[in-house]
C-alpha cells in the first residue's frame, strides 16, 4: 500500500507553518518566567541524555490529551498562559506536535529547530534525569 504522504512530507509541511527557534534563540528564553520548555521525548531518552533545565515532560503520545482542557487527562501546566517551546531529539516530532497543537487552537507554541541535539550542540544547559 502506497502512502498518500510520507513522514518527510508531513514534517516539511509542519515546519513550513510553525515558528521555529534556533537553539540560540531558545537559550535566551531559558530563564524567562513567561516561557515553558516542553520535552516530548520518551522517558528513556530523558534518562539517557538529560533535558533542558526545568522542562516539563509531556510524552508525545499524551500531549494533545494533556493540553485539552476538556480531556480527563488535562494537565493544569498547559493552562498557564505561558509561551510553550517544544522539543524532541532532532526537531521532527516537535514540529509535528507544534503543528497539531496549533490546529487545536493552543498557543503560543513553537519548537526548537534541530531539537535537543541542536540544543546540546549549541552549549545549552542540561539537567540530568534519573
Amino acid at each position: 500500500m502506497a502512502l498518500k504522504k510520507s513522514v518527510s512530507e508531513l514534517v516539511a509541511a509542519a515546519e513550513a507553518r510553525i515558528e521555529r527557534l534556533t537553539p540560540e534563540q531558545a537559550r535566551a528564553l531559558l530563564d524567562d518566567p513567561d516561557v515553558r520548555f516542553v520535552d516530548i521525548r520518551d522517558v528513556r531518552e530523558l534518562k539517557r541524555e538529560g533535558t533542558v533545565p526545568g522542562a516539563l515532560h509531556a510524552p508525545r503520545g499524551m500531549l494533545e490529551f494533556w493540553v485539552d482542557p476538556d480531556s480527563p487527562y488535562h494537565k493544569a501546566d498547559f493552562a498557564s498562559g505561558q509561551r510553550f517551546v517544544l522539543f524532541c531529539a532532532l526537531g521532527h516530532r516537535s514540529a509535528l506536535a507544534t503543528a497539531q497543537l496549533m490546529d487545536m487552537g493552543f498557543g503560543p507554541v513553537c519548537d526548537i529547530e534541530g531539537g535537543f541535539e541542536a540544543w546540546r550542540g549549541a552549549g545549552g544547559k542540561i539537567e540530568e534525569k534519573s
